[in-house]
Order: C-alpha cells, then structure tokens, then sequence
C-alpha cells in the first residue's frame, strides 16, 4: 500500500470516528489541579462540580491537544475535541505550489515531521549537519520547499529536536527525555488546511486559523501577502462555513486590517495577536502591559481601526497586588474601556509551576511559586471573571473545559 493510501486511511478512519468527540471526557488532569489549589471558596465550588461535561467555545484547543499528540495533526485535534474544545485551530502556511497547510511555521518541518527521515530531506534549505563538538546540531526545513503532493506523504512528530544529536535518529529524538512512549503519541497525520475544515465541522467545532508569518519573501511565485490572507478566507467560503463560526488570526496587524476592509463579515471576528512585548525597540512598538502610555497604537486605536478581537499571551492581562493575589494588569483594563474582545494563550504550555511556570506565568511567576499547580485555575478564573476573557487557547484543552462547565461559561 502506497504512503499516499495509508494516508488516505486514516484520514477516512479519524473522520468516520470524529462522532466520538461529540461525548466529552475530561479525565483526570482538571480534578489534579483543583486538588492542588488552596483551600478556599473557589476550589470548593470546582471541587463540587462533577458535570455532565460538554463543549464549550471558551475551551480552545492550541494546535489540538499538543501536550500529548504532535500539534496540528487529525489525531491532535480528535483529542480536543473529545476534550470539549468548542473552537480547534490550524496554523496556516503554504507549500511550494501554493496549496494551504497546519504547520505552526513555514520553517517547523525538521523539528514537527519526519522530513529529514525521508526523501525530502534534500529539499531542507540547511540540510541536517550533526553536533560536534561545543556546535549543535542544526536542519531547517520548510513547506515553501515542497509541493502539497510531497508534503501528503509525511507524518507528524512531537515538536521537538535533540541539538546535541549526532545523527538524525539522535537529532529528531527530541523528546526522548519526556518518555514519549509511555506519555505521549509518537506519529500523527498531517492536515491541509481545507481538510482541517472538514474535520473540524465534523467534529461540531468551530473555526481559528492562524495566518503565519512566511519564511520567504513575498510575493513568492507571484504570490502576494494580500494573495495568501484572501486564500484562507476563500477556502472557508468553498466550504460553505458561516462567517459567525470562523475566528482568523494574524500577528500582523496588516492582514487582520485587509481581512476587516475586504472580507468585513469574516473580518468581524478577525483576532490580532499582539506580539508587542517582543519588539526590539521602543520606535517599533514595545509595549509595557502596565504602562498604557507604551500602548502603540492605543486600544482605542485599534478599535477605530475596526479590530473587535484582541490576543495576547496570558501573562500580559495579569499581574499581582501587594497581597500576592492575581488581578487585571494595566493592559487589560484598557482592552476592556476600549470594547474590545480578548481571547489569550496559551494555557498548559509551560514548565512546572513550582518552579515559576516559566515565559506564560513571568508576570505571577511568585504565586505560581508559592501555590504550584494549582494556581492553574486561579489564573484561568480571574482571567474569565475579572479580565473577562472570551475564550483560552489551551495545549490540553480538558482544563478550560472542565472551568467552563463548571461556571456555567458557553
């Protein structure tokens, strides 16, 4: 049997058994993290929910179910969606023919599939060169170097690489330290964008894609920035889906204005992911998320632009008062008084809490300290309640789902 038809299998068997999703099942995690919290009126009130569970449009799935199914892929997604994640996303890229695909980056595929296991491995612009030495390994590979025929016969992998790899098993074993076998799926299948569409309907979700930066200068064979943003839009329009079901997003400010004046039922919903935090200077708009004076352009700005959607990473829209307790930063305050509508990432994508949690919890990286796992679900309650959050992206979606029912949340 070719790749192509195995492929073509399971696609046909995750679809035919996508019904499945529509029974939510949370497991264990969520009951963990109440039991981690400390005592008070809030982990009562969670620890005296006990369903039924259902989905929910505030429970997001990040990529899928990345924490234990390679992001982007049928199964990753299944996952959430038996999760309850109301809304699945697929990051979109393009291939060298143009065609529309998950892929968190154009340049991601040495380190999210087995490309460099493959005949493709010739087409990766920085072929794999093993570490030696104090000099890491190294590979980048990208979807703008093959065609979509090519990119059918890969399979997706957890998205990691070993630098201090030797060879390429060493190098695409990136996880070994993680135990996938016993923790987490090895191989998924990887999706084009129209078939995450599909799949996604069928699973009852709805729709946020992500139009992701391109590795390449545009045009690229004549395919414009303006070309690229209109496709993914065209493509829901082919099947048919509701404009009120679809959540596009963008990083660039640009797309999401092109989306708004040219697509206007479609850009309604349109989310700008706010990656200000990052610039590398003040002139290209580095902001502050406690100083609303560093705000470039302002929340109201953006709201006279048309914007209704805003998304930020988590730590953005909180800090903590002088008792230690989680409240709104200075930057969700003013989403707010601007009538903007804030979703966040990502939740369940960060290192242990007691250690800090890392770049998702940096503005309460001491409560996560000194209350651990639990102040999970502190921070995703303020976040609903106080912030106002109309929907978290989630790496295990089961946690903002098991929130949402348990306060009532659609």
């Amino acid at each position: 049997m070719t790749t192509h038809l195995l492929r073509g299998t399971a696609l046909a068997t995750l679809f035919a058994g996508a019904a499945l999703a529509q029974s939510v099942d949370l497991g264990p995690r969520p009951y963990f993290l109440v039991d981690q919290m400390r005592d008070g009126e809030l982990k009562s009130q969670l620890q005296a929910c006990e369903g039924p569970w259902e989905t929910s449009s505030f429970s997001i799935g990040h990529r899928g179910a990345p924490m234990q199914f390679p992001e982007h892929t049928v199964e990753s997604n299944v996952a959430a969606a038996r999760m309850g994640a109301g809304i699945l996303e697929c990051d979109v890229t393009f291939t060298e023919d143009l065609e529309l695909v998950c892929r968190h980056a154009q340049n991601d595929l040495h380190t999210t599939t087995n490309i460099l296991a493959s005949d493709l491995a010739e087409t990766c612009v920085t072929p794999f060169t093993p570490a030696s030495g104090d000099t890491e390994a190294v590979a980048e590979c990208r979807t703008s170097e093959i065609t979509l025929a090519e990119y059918r016969t890969l399979e997706g992998k957890m998205d990691a690489a070993n630098s201090a790899g030797t060879t390429v098993e060493e190098y695409m074993d990136g996880t070994a330290g993680w135990r996938t076998d016993l923790y987490a799926a090895t191989t998924g299948t990887l999706m084009t964008h129209a078939e995450s569409i599909e799949l996604f309907d069928s699973l009852g979700a709805d729709f946020t894609p992500e139009l992701k930066s391109p590795s390449v200068e545009m045009p690229f064979n004549g395919f414009s920035q303006e070309d690229y943003a209109q496709k993914l839009v065209d493509e829901y329009k082919a099947a048919g889906i509701d404009p009120s079901r679809v959540w596009l997003q963008s990083f660039n400010l640009d797309d999401v204005l092109y989306w708004i004046e040219n697509e206007p039922d479609f850009g309604a919903q349109a989310v700008y992911l706010d990656d200000r935090y990052e610039a590398e200077d003040e002139d290209e708009g580095l902001i502050d998320p406690m100083d609303a004076s560093t705000f470039r352009p302002t929340m109201a700005e953006l709201a006279e632009m048309g914007v209704q959607y805003i998304a930020p990473p988590t730590w953005m829209l909180v800090t903590l008062d002088d008792a230690g307790e989680i409240i709104p930063s200075v930057y969700a305050e003013e989403a707010q008084a601007a009538g903007l509508n804030i979703i966040t990432w990502t939740i369940e994508r960060s290192g242990p809490l007691g250690t800090g949690g890392g770049w998702y919890y940096q503005s309460i990286a001491d409560a996560a300290v000194e209350r651990n796992d639990g102040v999970m679900m502190e921070l995703i309650h303020v976040l609903a309640q106080d912030v106002g959050v109309a929907g978290i992206f989630s790496d295990w979606p089961a946690t903002t789902t098991f929130y949402a029912n348990c306060m009532g949340l659609d």
